[in-house]
């Protein structure tokens, strides 16, 4: 299941743009050595333990190139997989199977590690009210795409850009002058444009929390690189006025104890901008 940001419009020019910088003038090693009516077939096999994601994106990238294409489809994305798995075979022109082999392969290993990193983070923290969140340490041009695999694996998706929701970090209230003027200058902006947009701003201390909480009109509070301490006196101060996110440095180590403080979010950047891409390839049969 696609969220609604991976439109139809957006596939297919993702897809042509990522088609168009590998193939250039031709795929000319495969026009050259392969005959144009060879019919073949392939298999896409697994050599890792992880959680899979990609096979909607990779049955896509196959189709635009050519419609022919026939795929048969034995595990979904979200699958647990293991070494020597088969997750589909596409059956047609051996030349299209070729010129698109990359271009699976480089998206489904990247989704497929992203996945399998998130759904490990969210699983230590299980039995917790904490959610987990990515964040918009991503690779450029191909955010939606690494945000759609944390879903798969069992995240949440914090914000998709800059645009869709308000997030006052410390650069943000440094050079605005302060916790106060960054809050109600934002509140001007989003009155004035009749915006509708959620605040989130970030605090060091608790007592940038207190600031927060007298100046009010923010929707949550990040607790940025608070020790455990810190933080569940910043939960406790809060007292379910506002969402509270903790964000900052945090592994698979200390989530657990993180999750535990009450927080209701935890961000982690290295769901997307740390991960070894799942080992696999495309094998003729």
């Amino acid at each position: 299941m696609r969220p609604e940001y991976i439109t139809d419009p957006f596939l297919q020019q993702f897809i042509r743009s990522a088609l168009a910088e590998d193939i250039g003038d031709g795929d000319h090693t495969t026009l050259a050595s392969i005959p144009p009516n060879l019919i073949k077939k392939a298999r896409l096999l697994i050599k890792d333990d992880g959680i899979l994601a990609g096979v909607e994106l990779a049955q896509n990238i196959f189709r635009s190139f050519d419609a022919n294409l026939k795929l048969d489809i034995f595990l979904k994305d979200g699958s647990p997989v293991g070494k020597g798995a088969v997750a589909f075979t596409v059956e047609g022109s051996a030349q299209s199977i070729l010129t698109t082999e990359r271009l699976v392969l480089n998206c489904m290993q990247r989704m497929s590690a992203i996945a399998t990193k998130t759904h490990k983070l969210r699983t230590l923290i299980d039995g917790t009210k904490a959610k987990l969140l990515d964040t918009r340490k991503t690779t450029p041009n191909f955010r939606l795409v690494e945000k759609w695999a944390v879903l798969i694996g069992g995240g949440l998706n914090h914000r998709i850009g800059l645009y869709d929701m308000i997030m006052l970090k410390d650069n943000h209230i440094d050079m605005a002058g302060g916790i106060e003027n960054a809050i109600n200058r934002t509140k001007d902006y989003l009155r004035a444009r009749k915006k509708s947009l959620e605040i989130e701003i970030e605090t060091r201390s608790l007592h940038e929390v207190e600031e927060v909480m007298r100046v009010g009109g923010v929707h949550t509070i990040m607790l940025d690189n608070m020790d455990l301490e810190t933080m569940r006196k910043a939960v406790t101060l809060i007292g379910g006025a506002y969402k509270t996110e903790a964000s900052g440095g945090i592994t698979e180590d200390t989530i657990r104890g993180v999750a535990e403080t009450g927080v209701d979010f935890i961000s982690v950047g290295t769901v997307t901008h740390s991960i070894d891409s799942l080992d696999m390839s495309l094998k003729a049969f």
